[in-house]
């Protein structure tokens, strides 16, 4: 981000909603898009957060192999379930493959105190449970959608959360005009 000068909005999926929690405290960033995202406080790790609430399905289907942790093509249907089959294949080949201890650390700031958000909630999400979803988005006051999908909808419904982006970066321009 240090070669952005000007005003930002960050998106973050799953994880990445922890990081753009962290990474959204500088100064250039006015929103933040969350989409079927973890966004635990400063005191909280990712996974203090989801093991408030019950355990989704897709936790049965991962693995830790090399120090990573994989997910198992079985698991695609309750990731990406929502998608074709032939996606779902494409997701499991591509899949990003993170640290176990990667939830257990903390972000460094809570930028949805002070910054505008707007939270897409998965309502058939068996990775974050929708619940939790609900939970951050009511917590950090974020202007909150609802999608029939699975924990991937900026896959199998690209064109809604482009319009929900869309909308942030509208809101946040109309606010910086008028301030």
């Amino acid at each position: 981000m240090g070669r952005v000068s000007s005003p930002v909005i960050l998106v973050g999926h799953s994880y990445g909603g922890s990081v753009i929690t962290g990474a959204g405290t500088d100064d250039r960033v006015v929103g933040l898009v969350y989409i079927c995202a973890l966004a635990p406080d400063a005191d909280e790790t990712s996974q203090t957060q989801q093991a408030k609430f019950p355990r989704t399905d897709v936790f049965s289907h991962i693995e830790v192999v090399d120090g990573r942790i994989w997910l198992r093509p079985e698991g695609t249907k309750y990731f990406c379930g929502d998608l074709s089959e032939q996606e779902q294949k494409l997701v499991w080949a591509t899949q990003g493959v993170p640290k176990p201890d990667l939830f257990e650390a903390k972000v460094g700031g809570t930028a949805w105190k002070s910054k505008p958000s707007w939270y897409i909630v998965g309502k058939q999400d068996r990775t974050v449970h929708p619940d939790l979803e609900r939970f951050f988005a009511k917590r950090m006051g974020a202007t909150t959608y609802e999608f029939e999908s699975s924990h991937v909808p900026m896959l199998s419904q690209p064109d809604r959360v482009l319009d929900v982006i869309r909308t942030a970066a509208n809101g946040v321009q109309k606010a910086t005009a008028t301030a």
